[in-house]
């Protein structure tokens, strides 16, 4: 479960946001459901992530329901014609704080069908900590979200909070296959961002919430959804405290945000190319990549044609990958998008000449 450990509020408009969470264990069966670039350095995602690091305390499944709180509230039907579920601490006033109100908050966040997946605990501080853990503000478990439903002395909202712990929820019901969302961010943000080229580099670290936590790509979505929707709110003076600085996200990895809330990526595309090559020529079949994922290439040759085939970098000169030879005819590769944009098929015509076949299938 995710717990929100420490905010510093909001002042004349400003979601300053500092704060520690534990991640969301769960299983790859998530990864189905359905500009510039900033790169971390680690030794600075570790000096962010050390002051964090030992307010963490993962938070026991058990504690909401050993928690002595008393809930008011339920399915809630806004203005909107959606239903949203809100249940509040009966310690508040009926009248200082309502479901009514915490449900059109929601609705009025870039969200899609996932929100009716949700459930959101309201609860005064004293009540988040016994159900989160000490020093929390907030927490995410698997469609429940409890938040603050006071302002602290400091300015920190119940708003800042959810923001945040909604973005965890968007990423358990988006896909970004081979990986896992809940840990990568979902795809369409997570290739803007460059995610499995920093993995790759050891300057990102899926899952990590502790030493490497302000490098953890779940948390930088989560935040990166927390600005992009504050920006939609008309909120311009929002700040990037929670994770390292060097992964604040460009306007294209905010409009990829955005993406990934309301057209979400759930499958793959597939293309053919046909053409007779030329005795002794290679045929160029250009790749568009703009997401990272899983590729899968297969080749038909004419009969008695001995075409070599590869998979080559956008400059045509360094080689990814060469097929293997599978039947007579076919010729096969695999593998996975890591920042590639561009990349060519190269298919050398030997031997028998014909019509080839060229069929991709990526992210």
């Amino acid at each position: 479960m995710t717990c929100v450990r420490s905010l510093r509020g909001r002042r004349a408009g400003a979601a300053v946001l500092v704060a520690t969470l534990v991640a969301l264990a769960v299983t790859a069966a998530v990864v189905g459901r359905a500009g510039s670039e900033a790169v971390a350095a680690p030794s600075e995602a570790r000096a962010y992530a050390s002051s964090l690091a030992a307010r963490v305390t993962p938070l026991e499944a058990s504690r909401l329901q050993q928690a002595a709180v008393d809930w008011r509230g339920g399915p809630i039907t806004t203005s909107t014609g959606e239903t949203v579920t809100v249940l509040v601490s009966t310690t508040f006033a009926v009248e200082a704080v309502t479901p009514e109100s915490w449900a059109e908050f929601l609705v009025q966040r870039v969200h899609g069908s996932e929100l009716q997946e949700l459930t959101v605990r309201v609860a005064p501080l004293a009540e988040v900590q016994e159900i989160c853990g000490a020093q929390a503000l907030g927490c995410y478990g698997r469609d429940t979200a409890v938040t603050l439903g006071e302002t602290l002395p400091d300015g920190t909202t119940g708003e800042d909070v959810l923001r945040h712990e909604y973005g965890h929820h968007i990423a358990l019901y988006r896909s970004n296959a081979p990986w896992a969302a809940i840990d990568w961010g979902p795809k369409q943000w997570a290739s803007a961002a460059n995610v499995c080229a920093k993995v790759s580099r050891g300057e990102a670290f899926p899952g990590d919430e502790g030493e490497n936590y302000a490098s953890n790509p779940g948390e930088v979505w989560a935040e990166a959804y927390r600005l992009m929707d504050e920006r939609k709110a008309g909120i311009t003076t929002g700040t990037w405290q929670i994770v390292a600085p060097s992964f604040y996200p460009t306007e294209a990895m905010l409009q990829a945000t955005e993406r990934d809330v309301l057209q979400p990526w759930t499958a793959g595309q597939t293309t053919v190319s046909r053409r007779a090559v030329a005795k002794g020529r290679i045929w160029w079949v250009p790749v568009s990549t703009p997401l990272d994922g899983n590729y899968s290439i297969a080749v038909t040759v004419p009969k008695g044609g001995q075409h070599e085939i590869a998979l080559t970098a956008s400059n045509r000169r360094t080689v990814v990958k060469r097929a293997a030879r599978t039947g007579p005819r076919t010729r096969r590769l695999s593998g996975t998008v890591c920042g590639q944009r561009a990349l060519f098929v190269k298919v050398t015509q030997k031997g028998a000449r014909g019509p080839v076949t060229v069929t991709v299938s990526k992210p």
